[in-house]
């Protein structure tokens, strides 16, 4: 075990500690990057890597048709790839979120990066459509890590007054690491044969290893949760999130998680498609669209984790459901040939589908006592996303009769169920992570 781990810390001797009064309600709290400064040194070197988790996802719905062309798969096939992503993904948010409980959220944060921008890579070198299936599965186990232990991470270092706005701009890297992978893959494309060009994007995927060495070298866990892994016994414990007490916050956690996230990676994995296939636009035109869509994602994590801290997270996730299920239904509604009708849609609908993400990092984190929020929040966010994951399949599957576009409608039905969910669960917005 590191020192970094095992270094003890009295309030005294941690300035940038976030439950302090001087640190949430303080003059360092006012102003628009209050949230900021209320992070401290530790905090702030700990906020980041999201950017590169989302442009290794990318990867894939952007390379689909091309990846569908050279080993002639049909959509349902194609589909198949990311549901497996996202399935694993369970398996891999789990165990990081145990391992970030028992031995700390750098090492785990370390594991997920180097295993996702590993698997990345190794798709690339894929000779057949089941290599493949099986590389994107195992890139799962990082994927699913990273977002949780990361979240974690930043949470406890984050004051309970800002907390929402601080993990809504660390989720806003995700529309960053988005628009980086389209840009990428626009000059590639154009640069490349398509059957070599879907391997290249996928080998600059080990960019995120990289960020291991500076994690490794700057960041360190919050000092709550350092001594949370020396006092409890329960620690890590997979089964103390189903005890009395917790059972009921893990089942509509779960649940809250599949519609969320059931819509989102819907929407993620099939637009590219749906914007060549039915829409007709070339790489750079599909890259255009996608470049408004970001842009609309990329203020929607910001403005939703302001909303998040100033009208509470149940209320923020409700209000963005219903604005993305009325959004995916006009988007994929709209007539033949009305194609800047839809690049303007565009706009609204990454906006409303990333606003509803903003709050889940804090949402989740503080759902769960410290000595088991990594394996909570792990848990219950990539078990949603595993059984979520149907969506992109069923939408793959019935595209062959429904069209891509008519098929979409089903993430509506994600966020429908996303709002039944908030009846099961408690308000948080203010709460302390002691």
């Amino acid at each position: 075990m590191s020192t970094t781990q095992t270094r003890q810390h009295s309030p005294d001797e941690h300035p940038d500690r976030p439950d302090g009064p001087e640190r949430s309600e303080g003059s360092d709290a006012a102003g628009a990057f209050g949230w900021l400064r209320a992070l401290g040194p530790r905090g702030r070197r700990a906020f980041g890597g999201y950017a590169l988790d989302s442009y290794d996802f990318f990867t894939l719905p952007l390379s689909m048709v091309a990846i569908a062309a050279s080993f002639g798969l049909d959509k349902g096939q194609t589909g198949l790839l990311t549901t497996v992503t996202l399935v694993v993904s369970a398996v891999g948010g789990a165990l990081a979120g145990v391992l970030a409980d028992r031995v700390g959220r750098v090492e785990a944060l370390m594991i997920t990066v180097i295993t996702y921008a590993l698997f990345t890579v190794l798709c690339g070198f894929a000779p057949n459509y089941e290599t493949l299936l099986v590389f994107r599965a195992l890139q799962g186990l990082g994927f699913g890590g990273e977002w949780a232990v990361g979240a974690i991470l930043v949470a406890e270092y984050a004051s309970a007054r800002h907390r929402g706005r601080t993990l809504g701009a660390v989720q806003s890297a995700w529309a960053a690491g988005w628009a980086l992978a389209v840009i990428v893959y626009t000059l590639v494309f154009q640069f490349f044969d398509a059957d070599l060009a879907w391997r290249i994007l996928f080998w600059t995927g080990a960019l995120p290893a990289l960020l291991v060495f500076w994690v490794r070298r700057h960041v360190e866990d919050a000092p709550q949760a350092a001594a949370a892994r020396v006092a409890s016994p329960e620690r890590g414990s997979p089964g103390a999130v189903f005890r009395p007490g917790l059972l009921r916050t893990t089942l509509f956690a779960i649940l809250l998680s599949t519609g969320v996230q059931g819509g989102y990676y819907t929407l993620a994995t099939w637009v590219p498609t749906f914007l060549k296939t039915e829409r007709g636009l070339t790489v750079v035109g599909t890259g255009g669209y996608l470049t408004l869509l970001i842009s609309g994602a990329f203020l929607g994590y910001l403005t939703g984790g302001h909303l998040t801290d100033r009208i509470g997270r149940k209320r923020n996730i409700a209000l963005f459901a219903a604005l993305s299920a009325a959004a995916v239904l006009a988007y994929t509604q709209i007539p033949a040939g009305a194609n800047t009708l839809l690049l303007v849609l565009g706009f609204p609908l990454g906006f409303c589908m990333s606003a509803i993400f903003s709050g889940f990092g804090s949402f989740l984190a503080e759902l769960y006592p410290t000595p088991v929020r990594g394996t909570g929040q792990g848990l219950t966010y990539n078990t949603g996303r595993a059984i979520g994951a149907v969506f992109p399949a069923l939408v793959g599957f019935l595209s062959e009769s429904w069209g891509v576009g008519g098929a979409l409608v089903f993430g509506a039905v994600g966020y429908g169920i996303a709002v039944v969910a908030l009846l099961g669960l408690p308000e948080t917005r203010g709460k302390e992570l002691g």
